[in-house]
């Protein structure tokens, strides 16, 4: 692990964003070209762009444009000029060029690598927040990543305990789920009072950070048509109400259990801010057909915002041009409102060594 620097903790004008190329064989590469080549990006925020220099380069000709970024060697190097992304280089790739259009190892370990330098990043005071464009978790796991998804590992780096949570973003409209990237036969299982609780107090409380003073939160039901008054299952009565009332007992505005197939059209109109889903397509079908383009995916639970863009790596397009980089300006747009609204806690040197 790195040793702490000697930056202190206190947070700059302009956030600092570290800034990740995503799966070198997809398309984040030309995403995270084209998003730093808008100047107003570099005015919002002192951008770490975290990179290996031919996959950047290979972005940058995919992308038709150029970036001009101030390179350093490390951490200790590390210093930002107005305008300019500062480029902190890794050989990863150890000068190929990255293959497009499939996963492989070599992508997975440049991807995996910088993700790790992202949050060593974090962890030593000299950064606010973390924007990836789309990585791949088979490449990741190729790589060298072992954990379920991202979030569990930067759970992990970040020592934190509590509950963390994909949130996803179209517009103003959030989402936050009680399971994630498990199988299905395993979801009704894991829907717990806890879990249910826990989806809703950590969403409201990003709401909160974002600017939302009091967040409107629906809850959806396990079953169809919300179990139907038991008819249809007796996770509703039994679990998920319960936890709804103990919410509203905290002061929450939680609503619900709404039937998962109409839930989402009072939320649409604007009746909530934020839909709690049960299980992972339950919600990610409904936002993702309200909003492909421009949806946003932020992880919960951790020490800073850390966002990317809904969209995948889309390997069947990688290299052609023609990716869209709306959400992965949603994202980033976020990352630096949520990162600039409170400093970020210096570690303590036994926690960096850790």
């Amino acid at each position: 692990m790195p040793t702490p620097s000697k930056t202190p903790s206190v947070i700059s004008a302009k956030p600092r964003i570290a800034v990740l190329l995503g799966d070198p064989g997809g398309i984040g590469p030309e995403m995270a070209v084209k998003l730093l080549a808008r100047r107003r990006n570099l005015d919002a925020a002192r951008v770490l762009l975290i990179a290996d220099p031919v996959v950047l380069a290979a972005g940058e000709r995919v992308a038709g444009m150029k970036l001009d970024p101030l390179r350093v060697h490390g951490f200790d190097d590390l210093r930002f000029e107005d305008g300019r992304p500062t480029l902190l280089l890794h050989d990863w790739m150890e000068g190929r060029e990255p293959v497009l259009g499939e996963s492989n190892e070599a992508s997975g370990r440049a991807s995996f690598e910088a993700l790790e330098l992202a949050t060593a990043a974090v962890r030593r005071g000299q950064a606010e927040g973390i924007l990836f464009a789309p990585l791949n978790k088979h490449s990741l796991r190729l790589g060298g990543l072992v954990h379920e998804d991202e979030l569990r590992y930067m759970q992990e780096r970040f020592a934190v305990t509590g509950f963390v949570c994909e949130f996803n973003l179209t517009g103003s409209l959030w989402t936050s789920r009680v399971t994630s990237h498990i199988p299905l036969k395993d979801v009704a299982s894991h829907i717990t009072v806890e879990g249910v609780s826990d989806a809703v107090k950590i969403i409201a409380s990003a709401l909160r950070r974002a600017g939302v003073a009091q967040p409107r939160i629906a809850v959806t039901g396990l079953n169809p048509h919300a179990g139907d008054g038991g008819s249809i299952g007796m996770e509703e009565i039994e679990i998920i109400a319960p936890a709804i009332e103990r919410l509203r007992a905290e002061g929450y505005d939680a609503r619900g259990p709404f039937s998962p197939d109409t839930v989402f059209i009072g939320a649409r109109r604007g009746d909530v801010d934020a839909v709690v889903s049960m299980y992972h397509d339950q919600g990610q079908i409904a936002m993702k057909l309200m909003g492909f383009e421009q949806g946003v995916t932020l992880h919960g639970g951790l020490p800073v915002p850390v966002a990317t863009s809904a969209s995948g790596s889309a390997f069947d397009i990688a290299g052609k041009g023609v990716a869209q980089i709306e959400g992965l300006q949603q994202a980033f747009d976020l990352c630096v409102r949520m990162a600039g609204g409170a400093p970020v806690r210096a570690p303590s040197s036994a926690e960096v060594a850790a």
